[in-house]
């Protein structure tokens, strides 16, 4: 440390503007901005700093400089160029030179237009959505549009020299406008009702082509009435299959933080119209700076590049330069660009997945050092368990009000699922709903034989779980094998931005964070020092929990079928029973023709005929009573 850039801090300017701090060698080691620059470079001398990296970064400044601007505004964005320019090792750099794919349609210069996928988006007045994460999304979106709106898929050039219908007409998948088998209004429709599909107006869509269906009708045009009825069809059956996250959240980026000592995981969640398109994954941060700072820095040389910008972006934290931040973003979108930190509703569920997101890919990325031998040896240390747990078995329960109530039980062996060992058993003996009963049952069920015993039992809850757990082992004679209990709470939220982000601690972010419940020990443990045990124990919880859903769901679909064959008139178990065994499933008997029903023993032709009606009447409603 010298006194030279001492003294340059004590004459500092009070205006907002820019800093570069260098070392002996003249390199950049760290850029940084403020709205009173005197204020901000006075605390590296006061060591009211509290950044983990600032005694580094100060006993390496050999120089410092100042680049005053008029406002704030000027300010970040001067500093960001300098950080793209520089790449500062104190800095938190963004390397991402990847451009994004959209989706485009011409409409201005093309009589018959097709979309296209590209990279780059121009102002030439051409129609331009997205952009996507990824190829594969975007490619998703062309697939989802080809078969309801046939349009052209062909090249420019051949489809100036097409003599023909090509193989897309015959499949119709196009209307061949190449050929002038259809005119070009007709088209035009299509690719208005394209577009409103792709923008997210289904509803309106849908009420139109109803109307255009009704009319063609009206005017004994059956043909064209069929074929506007079997696209309505195709797009209800394509509206179900695509994943809406809210009809209210519509166009968002929702940034997830994970913190664990100096590592910081940053993602975001793209969601247009509604719907999650995909995740963007930072490079892992590696710096002990201030959360609020690596995040600030993520957003602004995110946003700084050729990338589409939402009306709302959601942050798990509230930033200090936020205000400058959304001013920028405003100037650069030509629209009002709003920062939101939720607190309530739907934008905390979302930001919680956002985060939840973030720890996963935090955990991924850090499975070299994180490795499945030093997550069990922690827990083994951690819970004080007798030996290292090699061989870990996890209980779920799963209903519906007690309904088709299941348990599940999954094995981990070294780390590492074990499917062997992976059991679904239906619940018997249980009426109503008693998680307690039902847990009971299926432990009593798994260990009353005394075999291939696991060194530790995880069952999902509370401290009443791990009591009913306890109290099976003992009753059955069982010794020598551990026992914790799973639970996720509440924790209220930090009362400062940065209050759980310290070194060394990681972040709760207002989240449900799992508590571990352990014998003979009043409160729970949290284990958010040791991530990669956490991980483990959440990996093996979330796959019982998947593997219990997935039963209990497979049993009420089924349960929901029966049900729907015992609505009808003269099917008893024994014809269900025969019509089940002759089709195989409820999907089939649906589709059959009365003559196929007859088919079946002891289904006659009146017979075939009420439950074809049926299907007719009932079969896309709810039955009757």
């Amino acid at each position: 440390m010298t006194d030279n850039w001492q003294d340059t801090i004590r004459n500092a300017p009070r205006a907002p503007g820019a800093y570069i701090m260098k070392d002996k060698d003249g390199q950049v080691l760290y850029v940084g901005k403020a709205k009173d620059l005197g204020t901000r470079t006075r605390a590296y001398l006061s060591r009211t700093d509290g950044r983990y990296m600032i005694p580094f970064l100060t006993s390496r400044i050999a120089s410092l400089e100042f680049i005053v601007t008029q406002t704030e505004k000027e300010a970040l964005l001067l500093e960001n160029n300098l950080i793209k320019e520089h790449r500062p090792k104190y800095n938190v750099v963004f390397r991402d030179d990847k451009t994004y794919f959209s989706i485009k349609i011409d409409t201005q210069r093309q009589p018959f237009p097709r979309f296209q996928l590209v990279r780059q988006v121009k102002r030439d007045g051409a129609r331009y959505f997205g952009p996507y994460p990824s190829s594969s999304a975007a490619k998703e979106t062309l697939h989802f549009l080809q078969p309801l709106f046939p349009l052209r898929t062909c090249s420019d050039r051949d489809f100036k020299q097409r003599k023909r219908p090509c193989l897309e007409y015959q499949i119709k998948r196009c209307l061949a406008p190449c050929v002038n088998l259809v005119d070009q209004d007709s088209y035009a429709c299509l690719v208005k009702d394209s577009i409103d599909f792709i923008e997210g107006r289904e509803k309106s869509l849908l009420a139109d082509l109803t109307a255009r269906m009704k009319t063609a009708a009206g005017q004994l045009k059956f043909e064209e009435a069929g074929e506007i009825r079997d696209r309505i069809a195709a797009l209800k059956t394509t509206l179900e299959k695509q994943q809406t996250t809210s009809t209210h959240l519509q166009n968002r980026d929702v940034f997830g933080l994970y913190r664990a000592d100096d590592r910081t995981q940053v993602i975001a969640l793209q969601i247009r119209q509604g719907k999650l398109l995909g995740k963007k994954a930072f490079p892992l941060v590696t710096l002990g700076t201030a959360t609020e700072e690596i995040l600030s820095a993520l957003v602004k040389q995110y946003y700084d590049g050729d990338i589409y910008l939402p009306a709302k972006i959601i942050l798990p934290l509230r930033l200090e330069d936020g205000p400058v931040i959304a001013e920028w973003l405003t100037e650069k979108n030509g629209k009002t660009v709003t920062l939101l930190y939720p607190q309530r509703g739907q934008g905390v569920e979302i930001l919680n997945m956002a985060n939840d997101n973030a720890e996963k890919t935090f955990h991924l990325e850090n499975q070299d050092r994180y490795g499945a031998a030093a997550a069990l040896a922690q827990l083994a240390e951690r819970l004080g368990l007798q030996k290292l747990p090699a061989h870990i078995e996890c209980f779920d329960i799963s209903h519906g009000s007690g309904k088709q109530a299941v348990a599940a039980q999954v094995s981990f062996r070294n780390g590492q699922p074990w499917k062997e060992g992976y059991r679904r058993l239906r619940i018997k003996t249980v009426a109503g709903v008693d998680d307690y009963a039902m847990m009971r049952e299926a432990l009593l069920r798994r260990y009353e034989q005394k075999k291939d015993l696991p060194d530790l039992i995880i069952v999902d809850g509370g401290r009443g779980q791990l009591g009913v757990a306890l109290t099976v082992l003992q009753d059955l004679g069982i010794a020598g094998v551990d026992v914790i209990a799973l639970a996720k709470e509440k924790r209220p939220a930090p009362s400062h931005p940065n209050s759980d982000f310290r070194p060394g601690r990681v972040a709760a972010l207002n989240k449900a964070e799992d508590r571990v419940y352990l014998p003979r020990r009043k409160d729970p443990l949290y284990l958010s020092r040791l991530p990669a045990a956490l991980f483990l124990l959440q990996q093996i919880r979330d796959e019982a929990h998947r593997f219990a859903v997935g039963y209990h769901r497979k049993l009420k679909e089924k349960a929901d079928f029966t049900s729907l064959l015992d609505s009808i008139p003269g099917i008893g178990e024994g014809r269900k029973k025969l019509l089940l065994n002759h089709f195989g499933d409820l999907k089939k008997i649906k589709a059959a023709s009365s003559e196929e029903l007859q088919k079946v023993k002891g289904v006659g032709k009146e017979l075939a005929g009420v439950i074809r009606s049926f299907f007719d009447k009932w079969g896309r409603l709810s039955p009757p009573p």
